[in-house]
Parts: C-alpha cells; structure tokens; sequence
C-alpha cells in the first residue's frame, strides 16, 4: 500500500488562519499529515483536538501523542469518535469553543488495503466500515436490504445510471451464494456496466459508483456530516474558521449549501416586500463565506491523482 499523501495540505492549513495560541479540531485525523502542520503553527499554549473513528488512525494518532508529550509542545489529544460527535467530545474535555475546524471527507491510503474492503483492486471480505468496532458490514448489508432500497442507495449515492439492472443483478447473485468479498462484489457490477458501456482506456473501474454508494450507505456519511456542519455553528468562536475538503458531488453540494444557507446568500426572497422583522430573520448569518471552491492545482493532480476530485471551500463564523 502507497505512503498516504495528504490533499490540498498548505491550502486548508493557510485557509484556517491558524492563531498561535488557538485551539482547532482535525476532525478526520488519518494519518495525521494536517495535524502536524496545525501543530508546526501553534504555540505551547495552542491546542488541536484530533478525532477519527477509524481506530487505525487513532492508534497512529496517539503514537504521535506520545511524541509529543516528552517535548514542551503544543497542547494535543486524539479521540475515538465520529466527527459528528464533535461537540460531545468537546463538552467531555471543557472546551466550549474553538477557532477552527477542519473537515477532510477522503479516505486515507491505509483504509484501501484489502483487508478493510474498500478495494476494487485486491480481493478482501466486504466490510467497508470506517469504525470496525460497530455496525454492519457491508456483507452483512447486502444480504439483507431489499431489492427497491438497495436501486435507491446505488442511484442516489452513487449516482449511478445503471442503477436498477445492478440491484436486480446482486439479488440475483446472492440468492445462490452469499456476496462475500469485494471482488465477487465488483465482477457483479462489472458485468453489468461492461454489457451496456463499451471500455475505454483511463475509465474508472465500472463497479466504483456502486461502491462509493454502498460505502455511504454502511457509515452514514452524509448524515455524519450533515451533523457535523450543524454543530459548527455553535462550537466556533466569532471569527473561527470552517474548512471543508469534499471529494464527490453529494459531498459539496451538501457543504456548499450549508455554507451559501448560514450566510443569508440568497435567502431574500426578491420582488417581495417584507416587513423589518422579517428582514431581519432573513438576513441572520452564523458564517461568511470566504473566497471561491479551491481545486488542487495541476501539479498536485500530477503528483497524486486522488487529488483530482477534491474541491475545498471554507467560512468563517460571523
């Protein structure tokens, strides 16, 4: 497995105006490349607060915590939880508001080995669960969501066009065997893409929407981070910055409306005349949004192709 090479680093870094004596939350930890250089900005008497619940990354994350603790270093703890369980963990430790909050919605290069089955290209068991001490695999899934729910999850999440022919294909595999492992799992879909798209060279692998959407489906990620952009409003201090790295469309445009909606953009309704009361509820704002979408640069696509989907976009609490 390749060395995890953190996306759009230096710009989320320079994008959280990072104050010294500040205290911020890495909110997807991973291997740790964002919080080390939030660290390299802080002073002793700055904080980060790591949180991750794949427990992988956390055990990575409190090696690094050891490190830091036989050294006069900035303040730094990492917890085993969702990202959606921010203000709990927060609440848990005394801290009431923070500067910053940084959100990296990718996978990190570890969770793509075999083992954990999120891979199409190694055969692996079929769990893809970011938290492997909880909930169901996506084995386990499979052979227990109906037929309709399951054309939802494949269309919806993964925007898939072939949605109902690859549903109705995986009932009808599995009722002769068990659905298993990842790659059983990706010559299902394949099949049914390859009969209905002719290859082309440099295309994705057919089967990747449908498991991008089952992975989403089996974490809940869409709903962790519906939670977490809610709760961000209340955790940051006036002037905290919001960071949000997202790498698929479902993704951003959740993050890009929740930003657009919490800083009163468009939520005048035009042409109607409105009393001063109402005005003033239109015109509320918990955020500013700050700046345009920032996409990786060639170089960095260059460099790392996984790069090429990530789109950053960032407010700040008003």
């Amino acid at each position: 497995m390749s060395e995890h090479i953190t996306v759009l680093l230096h710009e989320a870094i320079e994008a959280l105006a990072i104050k010294p004596e500040g205290v911020y939350v890495d909110g997807t930890y991973g291997r740790g490349g964002h919080s080390r250089l939030i660290l390299s900005r802080l002073s002793q008497h700055g904080q980060l607060i790591a949180i991750d619940r794949d427990l992988a990354a956390v055990a990575a994350g409190e090696q690094m915590v050891q490190a830091h603790s036989a050294r006069q270093m900035p303040r730094f703890e990492i917890r085993h939880a969702a990202f959606s369980q921010m203000r709990q963990v927060l609440h848990q430790m005394g801290v009431q508001r923070v500067d910053g909050i940084l959100l990296d919605l990718g996978m990190s290069s570890p969770q793509l080995n075999a083992e954990r089955g999120f891979s199409l290209r190694a055969d692996g068991p079929l769990d893809m669960r970011m938290d492997v001490s909880k909930g169901m695999t996506a084995a386990q899934w499979i052979e227990t969501i109906s037929e309709t729910e399951l054309e939802k999850v494949i269309r919806e999440y993964g925007e898939e066009r072939y949605a109902r022919s690859i549903a109705r294909a995986i009932v009808v595999a599995r009722a002769r065997q068990p659905i298993v492992t990842t790659l059983q799992l990706a010559k299902i879909v394949t099949a049914v893409v390859r009969s209905r798209e002719r290859k082309r060279e440099g295309q994705q692998s057919p089967a990747t929407r449908t498991f991008q959407a089952i992975r989403i489906a089996i974490n809940q990620e869409l709903e962790e981070l519906s939670l977490a952009l809610q709760q961000s409003a209340d955790l940051l201090k006036v002037g905290g910055r919001l960071v949000v790295i997202s790498f698929h469309s479902l993704e951003d445009r959740m993050v890009k409306r929740f930003m657009r909606e919490s800083a009163g953009v468009d939520r005048v309704p035009r042409n109607i005349p409105l009393r001063e009361t109402e005005l003033q509820r239109f015109s509320h704002r918990q955020f500013k949004v700050i700046g345009k979408a920032i996409r990786p640069r060639q170089q960095e696509i260059e460099a790392n192709s996984r790069s090429r989907s990530a789109v950053m976009r960032v407010a700040e609490r008003a």
